[in-house]
């Protein structure tokens, strides 16, 4: 059947070139590339899905989230590293951390030095910033808040197609390959148009530590994911548990559902049925939408198979609730434009059928 979820794009998200990361140390090539999001597009326009262009939104949204400094920083950080010429000295091409203030060095001010400021900003060395990212970064904000707008003006679903991905930037800090938190800011957004209370469901394979953070003390936005353990050594090792229920009047809003390295479907789809059935209680929904739980993708060892993946749509679908869906992960360049547009047809299906 064609598919008629909303697809919202912007060229924009292609500017942002990672050219590798840091693997403990190591120089690798970085799989977070703009190829990505042009499958995903390609596949779904080839599917009869509507291209809506982002509009373009100010920063008040992205500050009910974030704080002021982060966004100053990532919109600077570039002009900060050429201003210190280290383009030529030591001939580094991206903005990469070196040293990081732990909590041991009891930091009470951001560092001066060009040098020092990413480790004061950033969590890893797999998230650098070039000429683009800025731009890419602002633009994949803009695309999933349009899709909060679709849905907002009577559209029952739209789908955010962009890039860099977003869950796991947190309040004052980025990494994981994420810079701003496209999916908590589409939450928030989505959570003041709707006025009343909105579900994070996030299917990527890794923990979204950032939306974790972000809504860890709240009862109005819930966070479900269902990702790999990350006591099994999965990213991003130190969340993602099943005993974080949140804090505060957050208690009881946290919903961790850890799977064990190889599960298939069946474990897979236990989990997203009970994460789903735990966010029905919301009156809308955002999707955290990875597809790096499929058998054969280079970041996890899950074996969600497409089938998999189009009953996890009908699982999302029969809700019936407005829903946002935010691109995340998903690096098998083969497969990911097909398996997003498995979950997709699902959600219409199930969506179409019972809602």
């Amino acid at each position: 059947m064609p598919l008629e979820i909303p697809v919202v794009w912007s060229d924009r998200c292609l500017l942002h070139e990672p050219g590798g990361e840091l693997w403990i140390g190591v120089p690798i090539p970085g799989d977070e590339v703009p190829a990505r999001v042009e499958r995903i597009r390609d596949a779904l326009v080839d599917t009869g899905a509507p291209l809506v262009e982002a509009r373009e939104h100010g920063d008040e949204p992205l500050l009910a989230v974030h704080d002021r400094a982060l966004l100053d920083y990532l919109a600077s950080a570039w002009e900060r590293w050429q201003a210190a010429s280290f383009l030529d000295d030591p001939g580094q091409d991206r903005v990469v951390p070196y040293i990081f203030p732990h909590v041991d060095l009891h930091p009470r001010r951001a560092p001066a030095a060009a040098s020092a400021l990413p480790g004061w900003f950033a969590y890893d060395t797999m998230t650098p910033i070039g000429p683009g990212t800025w731009e890419a970064v602002r633009a994949a904000v803009d695309v999933a808040l349009t899709a909060v707008d679709l849905v907002a003006e009577g559209a029952p679903h739209a789908y955010a197609c962009c890039r860099p991905p977003g869950h796991h930037a947190c309040r004052a800090s980025f990494g994981g390959s994420c810079y701003l938190n496209n999916a908590a800011i589409a939450a928030e957004a989505l959570r003041q148009a709707v006025g009343g209370s909105v579900a994070v469901l996030d299917i990527d394979a890794h923990q979204c530590n950032g939306t974790q953070e972000l809504f860890y003390e709240r009862a109005d936005v819930l966070v479900a994911s269902v990702h790999v353990d990350p006591a099994a050594g999965w990213f991003p090792h130190f969340l993602g548990f099943e005993d974080e229920h949140g804090e505060g009047s957050g208690e009881g809003a946290n919903l961790n559902l850890p799977l064990p390295p190889g599960a298939g479907d069946g474990e897979w789809l236990a989990a997203v049925r009970t994460a789903a059935d735990w966010a029905s209680r919301a009156a809308a929904l955002v999707v955290s939408l990875g597809v790096d739980a499929a058998a054969g993708d280079p970041e996890s060892p899950l074996r969600v198979t497409p089938s998999g993946f189009r009953e996890t749509g009908r699982i999302i679908g029969a809700l019936g609730r407005p829903t946002v869906l935010v691109q995340e992960g998903g690096y098998d360049l083969e497969t990911i434009g097909p398996l997003v547009r498995e979950i997709l047809l699902g959600v219409a299906e199930r969506a179409t059928k019972y809602g």
